[in-house]
């Protein structure tokens, strides 16, 4: 199964035990079935801001019971005990744990409420609980009445609490309850008998509570339209109705129904299942998407709808509900997973929706039931609460919802045949990078291994983006509208059993214009949507220019200002530093050891144009830590180019003499060269550095994969470089065979002039003194000026009576000493005018055949 649940809490396992405590105590005063009743009648009702989770029960006398599960202590606290048989429906406590709210019906065995307070079916309490003392009578009406208390965004001891009123009438009330301290630390309510309240809403059809961030939404029904609306109530007391958005969609058929608010036990499931399903889902980037499905009936087609109102569209899927053949006895449940939103259809699909990036189909994983992810999630009723928790509310279980990295790896290595699949997969299992026991290593191994085997996209590039992407996201969430999270701009392809319609919807218009928070990030979503064009993502076609300005100018012997080409450098050696820090085990492969000027000049302008496209656009962000930023997701970056040849490496059990040229390469190496290829294609593709050293292995491994004509073919189309490292490596490990004195010879005349000079020293060969000598006198002649001279040439100085020679011989010794020559040609060992003279003959000689 994709999705993985850890348990939270389970009321049986956290509660039961100190129930049993209190069982033993009343055995003990000659009182028993205490524990039978209570097993029987344990629910739970509520789930507050803090976590603290609200249960009831029935004692042994039928007395309604309410207790308290502290999820930080992870103790129970007895809260409340009615003395009468009634059946609670809704119950919150405030914030001091001083009033309790609670509202009651009374079911007969035919599950029709009965009246057991004088004209009324639904009575709504308020309960001074710190000590126990007065208890007060709310609303007594033949509706139903849900209660919550409304927490304060931190601790605190105010003495105003506010206790909302949900009615089955359609409206919502807000009383304000005035808090006085008397004798001591004693909790009683001021004014009891007039509480001040306020009028919420009314004449709404549904309605949803957000407990974590206190909003409310609500939907009322305006000329047979939709109009999505919400409240957010803030720490000073106030609440403000922060949007209005009209939503095309169908609420007929649906009986009054709330999210949220507590669970109904008694009510119809099976009736409920085919009422349309609709909920709204937020998390902390800003995102803001209203999930909907009209009711159908079973063997129809099943439509939902995602209306994603931070990115100003809405996408409506159509799927059939499968091969199997079941019946369709469950509706469609929506679960918010933080980052992702998922449409789960008992037995039949499970659809992982991206909303943070959600314009391409192919980032949203939709499963069916034939890829074993059907029966995991209980089948009873679900409730999706905020921090990815959800409610199993027949069984009082609540479990933190996760992706299950084991489930998505067996998935990509068994079960992706598709590319969208693949594509889906992948960023599913990389967006659990900061979940504890990530797999990092298996989903490398796994692009290793698939890296030809998508046709719609470049694996390679997908996942350098991806995964670099992941890394840095939770330190920065603005990063999403920065940076690039995948390779793929546009997918036209179709997704398997489900179709797919995108449609436009007008932008959101806020109520309040001075925003904070969660409602500044949205707002911000929208201006990027609205004004943003093109996106704002960042790519290297600027690096790509500069990088290739000042290799052209290397070439041609121009010169940037030392500090401009110093600081590049610089940023440079800070990410190869972040890397060494980060890297905890010894590497097979020698990277990051060379010079690799050219690559360090790309790293360079790449830290600096990503820093600067950074602070340009996050304002109010310390650029000490975009700096951090830009140096974790460059690092990143190259850190996963080694890993995938260090995967590749151990797969293949690459022999370390594949370093050293004078042996001959197996098909281990050539899987290795292989993929050095394509990452090299990918990396070129992108304008992505790679790590120093890169393309000196690389060259290696070509010199033992491939046929002369092949090596030669790749080098002069740029595929294979010819570094210093490699080139000296070549000329050192190879004798002076016929075979090895062609390739030297053929490496040596494609070599730019300055390696060439270097490297040439190292092949004992008259070829290799032929171009040291010329270069030698070509640099020793650059600026000679003919001077008459007046010296005769004695002939017994020269072992060869070839005047020309003789004559130009004195020359270049005249010109070496002087002390300016001198200067200009140090280090260069063992190279003056009687070595040019030797290489000379040796040269006429071997043209003479001699």
């Amino acid at each position: 199964m994709a999705l993985r649940l850890v348990a939270h809490f389970d009321v049986r396992a956290d509660v039961l035990p100190s129930l049993v405590a209190q069982a033993a105590t009343a055995a003990e005063a000659g009182d028993t079935g205490v524990l039978e009743t209570a097993y029987e009648s344990l629910r739970v009702l509520n789930i507050e801001r803090n976590g603290n989770i609200i249960y009831t029960y029935k004692d042994n006398k039928g007395n309604s019971v309410f207790g308290l599960y502290d999820c930080q202590t992870r103790q129970n606290e007895h809260l409340y005990t009615f003395e009468k048989d009634m059946q609670a429906v809704s119950c919150s406590v405030n914030s001091e744990r001083t009033l309790l709210a609670a509202s009651f019906v009374q079911y007969t065995k035919e599950g029709v409420r009965s009246e057991f307070h004088p004209g009324s079916k639904c009575l709504t309490l308020l309960v001074e609980i710190h000590p126990v003392d007065s208890v007060k009578v709310l609303k007594a009406v033949d509706s139903c009445i849900w209660v919550q208390f409304l927490y304060p965004h931190a601790e605190s001891h105010h003495l105003q609490n506010h206790l909302l009123l949900i009615s089955e009438e359609k409206y919502i009330e807000r009383f304000n309850i005035q808090i006085t301290r008397e004798d001591g630390n004693r909790a009683v309510i001021r004014n009891s008998s007039h509480l001040p309240k306020d009028r919420i809403a009314e004449d709404f059809a549904w309605a949803q509570w957000d407990m974590s961030e206190q909003r409310l939404y609500y939907i009322e029904l305006e000329k047979s339209k939709s109009v999505l609306r919400c409240i957010q109530f803030w720490p000073d007391e106030s609440f403000t109705l922060m949007f209005e958005m009209p939503l095309d969609i169908s609420l007929s058929g649906l009986r009054f129904k709330f999210v949220n608010f507590g669970y109904d036990y008694h009510q119809d499931q099976e009736k409920l299942c085919n009422q349309p399903s609709l909920c709204v889902f937020t998390n902390h980037t800003g995102s803001l998407c209203v999930c909907y499905s009209p009711k159908f009936d079973s063997g129809e087609e099943i439509t939902y709808s995602v209306f994603y109102l931070h990115k100003g569209y809405r996408k409506t899927f159509t799927s059939a509900p499968g091969s199997a053949g079941s019946h369709v006895t469950k509706g469609i449940t929506f679960l918010n997973l933080g980052y992702l939103v998922a449409v789960y259809f008992p037995g039949h699909f499970l659809h992982l929706l991206n909303i943070q990036h959600p314009d391409l189909i192919c980032h949203s994983l939709f499963l069916t039931g034939n890829n074993k992810m059907a029966a995991v999630l209980p089948p009873s009723p679900l409730q999706s609460l905020p921090g990815s928790l959800i409610l199993d509310c027949s069984s009082g279980k609540v479990y933190r919802a996760t992706l299950d990295q084991s489930y998505l790896l067996w998935f990509l290595w068994n079960a992706a045949h598709l590319d969208c699949e693949k594509m889906a997969a992948l960023h599913c299992a990389l967006s659990c990078g900061q979940d504890p026991g990530f797999q990092e290593d298996q989903i490398i191994q796994w692009v290793c291994e698939h890296v030809s085997g998508c046709h719609s996209f470049d694996l390679i590039q997908e996942f350098l983006i991806a995964s670099s992407y992941w890394s840095v996201y939770p330190e920065l969430v603005d990063v999403d509208m920065l940076l690039p999270h995948s390779s793929v701009l546009t997918w036209n392809e179709e997704i398997p059993g489900i179709m797919l319609v995108t449609e436009e919807l007008p932008l959101l218009l806020m109520k309040v214009y001075s925003l904070t928070g969660y409602w500044a990030k949205l707002n911000s979503n929208l201006e990027y949507v609205k004004y943003t064009k093109p996106h704002l993502h960042y790519h290297n076609s600027v690096v790509r220019r500069e990088w290739h300005n000042l290799i052209s100018e290397e070439k041609t012997g121009k010169r940037r200002s030392t500090m401009y080409v110093r600081n590049i450098l610089d940023n440079a050696i800070k990410v190869i530093s972040n890397m060494e820090i980060r890297t905890l085990e010894p590497r097979l492969i020698p990277l990051l050891q060379e010079e690799d000027r050219h690559q360090r000049l790309l790293i360079g302008l790449m830290v600096s144009e990503l820093r600067d496209h950074l602070v340009r656009h996050l304002q109010g962000v310390e650029k000490k830590k975009i700096e951090q930023t830009t140096l974790d997701y460059i690092s990143k970056l190259l850190n996963l180019i080694w890993c995938m040849l260090e995967t590749i490496w151990r797969k293949h059990s690459v022999h370390p003499w594949v370093l050293h040229l004078n042996n001959r390469g197996s098909a281990a190496d050539f899987e290795v060269f292989h993929l050095m290829t394509r990452i090299l294609d990918a990396s070129n593709n992108l304008c992505f550095p790679l790590p120093p050293g890169f393309h000196s292995l690389h060259m290696i491994l070509g010199v033992h994969c491939l046929p002369l004509y092949n090596l030669l073919h790749y080098i002069d189309n740029g595929v294979l470089l010819l570094t210093e490292t490699a080139v000296t490596m070549l000329m050192k490990d190879l004798d002076n065979s016929e075979k090895n004195e062609k390739l030297k010879f053929s490496i040596i005349v494609r070599l730019p002039p300055l390696i060439g000079q270097k490297v040439c020293r190292f092949w004992d060969h008259p070829m290799s003194s032929n171009i040291i000598s010329r270069n030698h006198v070509a640099q020793l002649l650059k600026n000679y000026k003919k001077e008459p001279r007046n010296s005769m040439i004695g002939k017994s100085s020269f072992p060869t009576e070839f005047l020309p020679l003789n004559y130009f011989i004195e020359t270049l010794t005249g010109l070496e000493s002087s002390h300016q020559a001198l200067c200009d040609f140090e280090g260069q060992d063992n190279v003056d005018a009687e070595f040019v003279e030797e290489a000379a003959l040796k040269h006429t000689m071997a043209l003479l055949g001699l």
